[in-house]
């Protein structure tokens, strides 16, 4: 929820989203919680949000979700919103 950056499903946190900048670099990333063990999160104030929760596509739609089931349609959607074309050096996965 705003002004909270990341991916929300009401008060808890599915991806979180993050720009760094320091000495002349940019770095930006993302982490999406697929099958994520979210009781980690239990001994910690996750983004040092204060009543804020952490959840994963997992326990979203009640059904183990793989990286490797949402890393192409990921991948598929980005170079869309972007207009771009992504290049690796080897296959996703």
């Amino acid at each position: 929820p705003p002004p909270y950056t990341g991916v929300w499903t009401g008060d808890s946190k599915l991806c979180a989203i993050g720009v760094h900048c320091g000495n002349h670099i940019t770095s930006h990333g993302l982490a999406l919680n697929c099958c994520t063990d979210l009781s980690w999160f239990e001994h910690i104030v996750p983004c040092g949000l204060e009543g804020k929760g952490v959840t994963s596509l997992s326990r979203e739609l009640g059904q183990h979700v793989a990286v490797s089931h949402v890393l192409q349609p990921f991948l598929d959607s980005f170079q869309e919103v972007f207009e771009c074309t992504l290049v690796s050096s080897e296959e996703p996965g």
